[in-house]
């Protein structure tokens, strides 16, 4: 399902210790909290209510990129950027509405792919922007990559106050495919550990998964929260890397 309703980032699996079974899981902490001293760049949605409900990133001084379905959920005329602030109780950083809502014409729902937006903001956004990844070849199955977000600390958990992060491995086609059938290499990528427990979640929709300050990946959907054998799926961002830096002005 989308992950757009709450807030980031990881997921805490629950300690089974079973000393009868060889197939007992330990314990897995999914995600700290994160600095955006660190990450700047990182965004998150609010609604004409204030209520954040997606994340996003930072691509220029104009414009963020973040999931299609994120823009599609909430009319343009009440969506805004929430910048600068890493606790949500806090009135640190700026917000921003946004003027414009660009999403790709070929997106109809996030298991269809082309999962990808750009919102133009009404005046600047004073903090440095993230660099888009173009070439796949420097992102190979194994690279380890952070995602960033306000979502859920767990599946049907709580939502965090504070930007979170959790570091996720990128996944082989293969595994991806297993994972879910309608995958598709051209549009989206998925990263996670084999036996699950780390993973972005509801809230997380629209934010980055980076290598480095690089966004890779766009928070897209996923089955559940850190389950095994279900990685969570992303935007590939080398796909659109073009497209969005058309739209936010960067070329």
């Amino acid at each position: 399902m989308p992950r757009r309703f709450a807030l980031i980032t990881t997921v805490i699996l629950l300690a089974i210790t079973l000393s009868t079974s060889a197939h007992a899981a330990p314990a897995v902490i999914g995600g700290e909290k994160a600095s955006l001293q660190q990450h700047p760049y990182a965004v998150y949605l609010v609604d004409s209510h204030g209520t954040q409900f997606c994340g996003g990133v930072i691509v220029s001084r104009t414009a963020v990129a973040t999931a299609a379905h994120c823009a599609a959920t909430v009319p343009t005329g009440e969506l805004s950027v929430v910048a600068g602030r890493e606790d949500k109780r806090s009135q640190d950083g700026v917000v921003r509405a946004v003027s414009a809502a660009w999403q790709h014409p070929d997106f109809h729902t996030p298991q269809q792919g082309s999962d990808v937006a750009v919102l133009t903001v009404r005046g600047s956004l004073p903090y440095r922007p993230a660099d888009l990844a173009r070439d796949p070849s420097r992102y190979p199955a194994g690279t380890n990559a952070t995602v960033l977000g306000w979502g859920r600390l767990a599946d049907g958990g709580d939502r965090s106050d504070y930007l979170r992060q959790a570091t996720v491995p990128l996944a082989d086609d293969d595994t991806c495919h297993t994972g879910y059938p309608e995958y598709t290499v051209t549009s989206m990528l998925c990263a996670g550990y084999p036996n699950g427990g780390i993973d972005a979640c509801k809230g997380d929709s629209g934010g980055p998964l980076l290598v480095g300050d690089t966004v890779v990946g766009i928070v897209s959907y996923g089955d559940g929260c850190g389950k095994p054998g279900k990685p969570g799926m992303y935007t590939r961002v080398t796909s659109f890397a073009d497209e969005i830096a058309a739209h936010a002005g960067l070329t």
